[in-house]
């Protein structure tokens, strides 16, 4: 126990002895004051002689088709969603939308029961 009776107490307020209230860090809300190495940034200025990388958002293929039932029989077009050892493609890389990867999932199975669409690779 401290001497003031509280058995962790530090000081008077919540910062304790400390004059910037708690945190470290310039007083400038947090972070790096410069805004970290090199500058730039989200806030920052921008860097010079950089090319902004800008991703392009991906749409699902089927919700611009306005496709409503994704056919297992179509084995053309679901090869394109399948690694070549036979996994399915993931959302974020195909940018497929979460209803029409659940029934792509579907039909690629289906698929591959009745051997229109290959298990795994051969080795």
């Amino acid at each position: 126990m401290s001497e003031s009776g509280a058995p962790h107490s530090s000081g008077g307020g919540p910062g304790g002895d400390r004059a910037g209230g708690g945190r470290s860090g310039g007083g400038q809300g947090g972070g790096r004051p410069g805004g970290g190495p090199g500058g730039g940034g989200p806030g920052g200025p921008p860097k010079r002689g950089k090319r902004q990388y800008v991703r392009k958002k991906k749409v699902c293929r089927f919700c611009v088709d306005r496709v409503d039932f994704i056919d297992y029989k179509k084995a053309e077009v679901l090869m394109s969603f399948i690694q070549e050892r036979g996994k399915i493609l993931p959302r974020r890389m195909t940018g497929t939308c979460a209803r029409h990867q659940r029934w792509l999932g579907v039909a690629i199975k289906r698929a591959q029961n009745i051997a229109l669409l290959p298990f795994s690779a051969e080795l």
